[in-house]
């Protein structure tokens, strides 16, 4: 009679898994490099937001606003806030882009922090009312009678309180919960470094008083802009390199031996050998 004895292969010569740290699905790579444009182009909102506010500061009162339309309506858009919308729409694209990065470190996690972001966003851009005011400008400017011109004044004073009223603060409150979310999943990763984790922080809890609430929100939201554009540039930074670094042979969790990465075993290292004997 003949019998089968089975050994497994010595375990030095499995070469076991370690764990991916920032190695993602190839179908990402796209996702990345928009994230990272989207970053560079927050960037270039803020700029150009600061530099906006600080040549025409905006009107007080709904008069001057509607004359600034009047005058000038891309102006008007830009005082009232359009960069920002610009700005806060991208970083929708980029909660998606770091949910992608980030998913396998906490995919409860990071899909609860896009949540809250893209409906911070949402809530954040139907606030503003910058185009009902151009409207009503070109209204009051052909308005014939002082009734007419009551009502359009009246108009225009509640488009000013829906601008910055319940929907802007939860929004805008709701962005730096989000923010606070992801940082911490990012401290507790390696996909990202721990600096970009902590500035990440930072601007979350600066974001949790929004810019309406008196002197403090206005004082939070301006120390808000320089960590958020340093952040950007971090995030940038490293979305891009993930774009590069994704190949299919990664996504799969395998990579060459020699590099140092862990080696996936398939069903042929895993096979016992099989010794006959009479």
């Amino acid at each position: 009679m003949s019998a089968s004895i089975m050994k497994p292969l010595p375990a030095s010569q499995l070469h076991l898994a370690k764990p991916s740290t920032g190695v993602v699905d190839s179908n990402w790579k796209p996702v990345y490099w928009v994230g990272g444009v989207s970053a560079l182009l927050m960037i270039v909102t803020i700029v150009a937001a600061i530099s906006v506010f600080i040549v025409s500061p905006p009107p007080t009162t709904v008069l001057n606003w509607f004359t600034l339309f009047h005058e000038n309506g891309l102006l008007g858009l830009l005082d009232m806030d359009l960069l920002m919308l610009v700005g806060i729409a991208l970083s929708g694209l980029i909660y998606i882009a770091l949910y992608g990065a980030l998913r396998q470190s906490n995919q409860p996690i990071m899909l609860l922090g896009m949540i809250i972001g893209l409906v911070g966003i949402t809530t954040y851009l139907s606030s503003n009312t910058a185009f009902n005011m151009l409207s009503l400008s070109s209204q009051y400017a052909a308005a014939s009678t002082d009734a007419e011109r009551a009502q359009l004044l009246g108009a225009g004073k509640a488009m000013l309180a829906i601008w910055q009223g319940s929907a802007y603060d939860v929004g805008y409150v709701l962005g730096g919960i989000a923010m606070l979310i992801i940082a911490v999943v990012m401290l507790r990763s390696a996909v990202f470094s721990k600096a970009t984790g902590w500035v990440g922080l930072l601007v979350g809890v600066l974001m949790l008083i929004p810019a309406t609430a008196g002197t403090v929100g206005l004082v939070f939201s301006l120390l808000s802009l320089v960590p958020t554009m340093i952040w950007s540039i971090l995030i940038a930074h490293r979305l891009f390199q993930l774009a590069r670094d994704v190949s299919p042979k990664e996504a799969q969790g395998v990579s060459a031996n020699s590099s140092g990465h862990g080696y996936m075993p398939t069903g042929d290292d895993l096979a016992p050998t099989i010794h006959g004997g009479d």
